[in-house]
């Protein structure tokens, strides 16, 4: 996946905004809440996502992949996809839509039904 699929995908996802910030990293938040970023990689796209705890020990060995730098040593649950093998591209787009999920239902009952986003 390169930055322009992956900003597609992230903007197809409910209630979603879109900031370039830290350095030029392609960030998308839900509710103001960051959700994903694209970037930090040196040379190819590099992804990072928010990911349940058992998700979080599943990936974090994987070849490709590795806890988020910057976030997970500050003990959160991000993951990051930076070299081959990685995920693919269906498999990313998975952790992007469950990352979403996750902070989504972080929101406030308020700020998820203003977005649109609450579940009845």
């Amino acid at each position: 996946m390169d930055y322009e699929q992956y900003n597609a995908f992230c903007g197809s996802l409910a209630a979603t905004t879109y900031v370039v910030q830290w350095g030029g990293a392609h960030v998308w938040k839900v509710g103001g809440k960051v959700f994903a970023i694209g970037g930090w990689a040196q040379d190819r796209p590099a992804f990072t996502f928010k990911v349940s705890d058992l998700s979080y020990e599943v990936l974090r060995d994987q070849p490709g992949l590795r806890p988020a730098p910057y976030l997970a040593s500050r003990g959160m649950k991000w993951i990051q996809h930076y070299a081959e093998p990685g995920l693919n591209d269906d498999e990313l787009k998975d952790y992007l839509r469950q990352s979403h999920k996750i902070v989504s239902l972080g929101l406030s009952k308020k700020k998820q039904r203003e977005l649109g986003l609450a579940r009845e």
